[in-house]
């Protein structure tokens, strides 16, 4: 026992809206939404306040949704230059404790207090303790820890035991406190995964543990074998340390995508091509933010009367980022998978993943194609500078203003997906 690591998972509950309660004492107490714009009626919730929680409320859910839910609800535009401030205040205070923080999105880190437990008293729940009052003090906001021997079960500590929690789980009590719970309360077992262990049977993670591996490997391939790791404390994986200098660039870009939830059906094919561009469009913009390009480029939509959701990608002849072509793909691809004059669609989303460096050697050809790929590239960075410079509404192509339902619409600003990995 003597060889256990000492591993806390710190959850900032609640990120956006206790930042928002924090900086405004006003909206203490109320409950408050992060959303989209209300007034445009577009925009799902990005985070609600336990207030807005209680009333039914839900991460995800369309703004008219949660309206009709909480309807003396606060909505309130995300600050994302504020969250991420808020983040890296709380990793100051992590720092304090040990060097290896590990950030897994803006408002959750683990820590690893195995060598540096001894400089602070020695006992893993005071530190956990302390932390939490610090980080309620300091800074405004509560926390929820989870502590025990690997990264796993530390992170079902803190999501079991919200709001402002403290969970310790050991060797000792692991089968009492993780195995009766649904297995979809692991890490990496979401509802594709539940459904797949769901009909082997697996309903708990202590079924998980237990569960013969050639089964898991024959249904669920490689992963059925991890998440069996997971469900069994055989987590190993380590926490990267990381610098200061380094936060905001922990996790390699996978893939770059834009997805929104609109305030009506999408019944017309123009419309449906004019909300694809201007998903494209900011898709396009992000990825030479980040010096990107995409080899693959995929599309999902959700059916406005049955809710089930579909996805559909395809591979390009080159890695692009030139918006023309991701957004006429995209459009093209989205209209190939769905009718929408027989089956309006509500949610709508662009993707491109498989990504290259940008600066990768660009072959010419005879024919001229890659000079004419290079000038495009050229007015797409023209375009990006003087957005930059004056906002995202300084230059709009006119196919995204025949709408008027969507001609304020930014879904740069209002409709980014980060998506964050486990796996280093």
């Amino acid at each position: 026992m003597e060889d256990l690591r000492v591993v806390l998972h710190s959850d900032m509950n609640c990120f956006y809206a206790s930042v928002e309660q924090a900086e405004r004492p006003e909206l203490r107490g109320l409950p408050v939404i992060v959303g989209g714009d209300e007034e445009s009626r577009h925009g799902i919730v990005l985070t609600a306040s336990y207030e807005a929680k209680r009333a039914g409320v839900k991460t995800a859910m369309a703004l008219w949704e949660a309206r009709r839910a909480c309807p003396e609800a606060v909505i309130v535009p995300p600050r994302y230059g504020l969250y991420m401030r808020y983040s890296q205040l709380a990793r100051r205070i992590y720092y304090q404790y040990t060097d290896l923080v590990e950030a897994f999105g803006l408002d959750e880190c683990w820590l690893d207090l195995t060598r540096s437990l001894p400089l602070h008293g020695g006992d893993a729940m005071l530190v956990a303790r302390e932390i939490s009052e610090r980080m309620r003090q300091e800074l405004g906001v509560t926390v929820s820890i989870g502590v025990s021997w690997n990264k796993i079960f530390a992170k079902f500590g803190s999501d079991h035991d919200k709001p402002d929690g403290l969970m310790q789980i050991t060797p000792q009590n692991a089968c009492d406190i993780v195995w009766p719970a649904p297995v979809e309360d692991l890490l990496y077992v979401g509802p594709a995964t539940a459904r797949k262990l769901h009909g082997l049977g697996v309903r708990t993670i202590g079924h998980l543990a237990a569960a013969d591996p050639v089964v898991l490997k024959r249904r669920l391939g490689k992963m059925g074998l991890v998440v069996q790791r997971f469900a069994r404390g055989q987590d190993d994986s380590p926490v990267r340390a990381l610098t200061p200098e380094q936060w905001g660039n922990e996790h390699p870009v996978k893939s770059v995508g834009n997805a929104i939830t609109l305030p009506f059906d999408v019944d017309d094919e123009r419309t449906a091509r004019q909300v694809i561009w201007l998903l494209g469009e900011s898709v396009a913009q992000r990825l030479r933010a980040h010096g990107l390009k995409a080899r693959t480029i995929g599309v999902s939509g959700r059916d406005a009367k049955s809710l089930l959701s579909s996805s559909r990608q395809v591979t390009l002849e080159r890695p692009s980022f030139i918006t023309g072509e991701l957004c006429q793909t995209s459009a093209e691809l989205f209209l190939q998978e769905y009718d929408v004059e027989r089956n309006p669609v509500r949610a709508m989303g662009v993707r491109a993943s498989n990504l290259v460096p940008a600066s990768a050697h660009t072959q010419l050809d005879l024919l001229g194609e890659a000079q004419a790929r290079l000038r495009s590239e050229a007015l797409d960075r023209a375009i990006d500078g003087l957005r930059s410079r004056f906002g995202n509404a300084s230059v709009r192509r006119l196919g995204e203003l025949t709408d008027a339902r969507l001609a304020s619409l930014d879904p740069e600003r209002d409709n980014v997906i980060h998506p964050v990995s486990y796996f280093g």
